[in-house]
């Protein structure tokens, strides 16, 4: 989905554009920054998070323009003490600003923990300040939809999900919505669009209206027999499930003596575990022993792993409002920091770093970059935040970012990288193959294997070690003290 972008933003970060591009000005010099992105907690209280919304950033960076309109737009706009907000030389600048930055992003579908980089932007301090606002906006919100989705299809247990939540998303948000669901794990999205831009597989039924606009049940469930022989799944609840399901064994009975098949029954109300047994009953007593259960209707993680305990033989499910929305959350919470700052492209990089009283929001300074660690199984050990710029220490050692205590020895383990191009000079280097839904997918399921049990169950999961190496922890303290004036 393209389009102009460049307002999708707040106007302080406008407001403070054109603070900048004033210095600029004054120096002759153009100041380079470096911003991170990271999210502080786990999104449902969990153990992971699933990367993504890095394809929309790519088209972000690509589409970014204040056009002729956005730059009238911004001529109304007035300051509270009176006369115009924006200077009009500034607004010619951002007329022609065309971007220069380089983007690092790890890849969609990567797990990903608490106070480790998502994104990197470096370049003109002016265009990363801008690029703040939608780009948090575009990774919180997949990123958190992408961590519901494998959180639901790990509760399905290798049983497929389709996401059906748009009629239920914010606007638009939930064509973004359904790809991010597909990445998290989803088998289908019932989203044509979404479907369309994206290339996902899509999926779905009827509703109850289709029932309820004919005479009975029964000829409603033989006229949608006739017009989709070969993906015919009958929704058996619109007024009473067991009369339903006789209906709906009925047309099963007469699609096989057509040499057809009843490809499943969804049911959409009631104690869905019950009534999956009963349905299972009624098809196998009918021979129908092929055709496969659906279950909808409100359904999240919890209520999926709840109905799988009680033994209900279900073969797939639709999951629509809590997954679309992340109903019990709803926002990741990610934040975008400035961690270091230069003169021009060739000075010395100095550290940037935000005090707070709060412990979780005391940034890390530095070029940041991510090393993930694997023990020889195959499985993650840790994770290390470090400065691309500087020599690491070589005992590799991490430190909990909010305990200086608890140290992890990494020395000898081998390790990739996290943090890949995505732009480099405001020209996009991702190619086809990062921005596709599907192989996102592929990663996330990869991914999420490499994780320990402990670290993926549902409740109370174990926490996965990401810290700082060691000669980064030092150099934060030191910078905490230098500007608190502690000796």
């Amino acid at each position: 989905m393209r389009g102009d972008s460049a307002l999708l933003t707040d106007l302080y970060q406008i407001t403070m554009a054109q603070g900048y591009w004033e210095r600029e000005r004054m120096c002759g010099e153009v100041e380079e920054a470096c911003f991170i992105m990271h999210f502080r907690d786990h999104p449902f209280k969990g153990g992971y998070a699933i990367a993504c919304g890095m394809a929309q950033l790519a088209e972000l960076v690509e589409d970014y323009r204040f056009t002729e309109e956005d730059i009238a737009y911004l001529a109304t706009l007035e300051a509270p003490g009176g006369g115009a907000l924006f200077k009009p030389a500034f607004l010619e600048h951002l007329g022609a600003l065309r971007l220069r930055v380089d983007i690092d992003c790890v890849e969609e579908g990567t797990p990903v923990f608490p106070y480790e980089p998502l994104v990197r932007v470096m370049g003109p301090i002016m265009e990363c300040q801008l690029l703040e606002t939608a780009l948090l906006n575009i990774v919180n919100f997949q990123t958190l939809i992408a961590t519901k989705a494998a959180r639901v299809c790990q509760a399905a247990d290798g049983r497929p999900v389709a996401e059906f939540g748009l009629r239920r998303a914010q606007g638009l948000g939930g064509v973004w919505a359904s790809r991010a669901a597909v990445v998290g794990g989803c088998a289908s999205t019932s989203n044509v669009l979404a479907g369309k831009l994206f290339d996902l597989p899509v999926s779905g039924t009827h509703a109850h209206s289709w029932v309820m606009a004919f005479p009975d049940e029964l000829t409603a469930f033989r006229a949608y027999a006739e017009a989709f022989p070969n993906n015919c799944v009958l929704l058996v609840d619109s007024y009473d499930v067991e009369q339903g399901m006789r209906n709906a064994v009925t047309v099963g009975l007469e699609m096989k003596a057509r040499g057809q098949k009843l490809s499943g029954i969804r049911i959409d109300s009631g104690d869905l575990a019950w009534l999956a047994k009963m349905a299972r009953r009624m098809l196998d007593e009918a021979g129908l022993t092929d055709t496969g259960i659906v279950l909808s209707n409100d359904l999240d993680e919890h209520t999926i792993e709840s109905i799988l305990g009680e033994g209900a033989p279900v073969d797939s499910w639709g999951v629509g409002t809590k997954l679309a929305t992340a109903y019990d959350q709803p926002t990741l919470g990610g934040v975008y920091k400035l961690s270091a700052t230069r003169s021009g492209k060739e000075g010395s990089w100095t550290d940037r770093l935000k005090i707070s009283e709060t412990a979780a929001k005391l940034t890390t300074p530095g070029i940041l970059d991510v090393r993930r660690y694997y023990n020889e199984d195959g499985t993650i050990a840790g994770d290390m935040v470090f400065d691309r710029e500087k020599p690491l220490d070589e005992r590799e050692i991490i430190v909990d970012p909010l305990d200086s205590l608890r140290q992890k020895h990494l020395s000898g383990k081998r390790f990739i990288t996290l943090l890949q191009p995505l732009a480099r000079g405001g020209r996009v280097v991702l190619d086809a193959a990062g921005r596709s839904a599907l192989e996102a997918r592929a990663r996330a399921q990869e991914g999420l294997l490499t994780l320990d049990e402990s670290q993926k169950r549902m409740l109370n999961p174990h926490t996965y070690p990401v810290g700082l190496e060691y000669s980064l922890h030092e150099r934060r303290r030191q910078l905490v003290a230098s500007l608190r004036d502690i000796v």
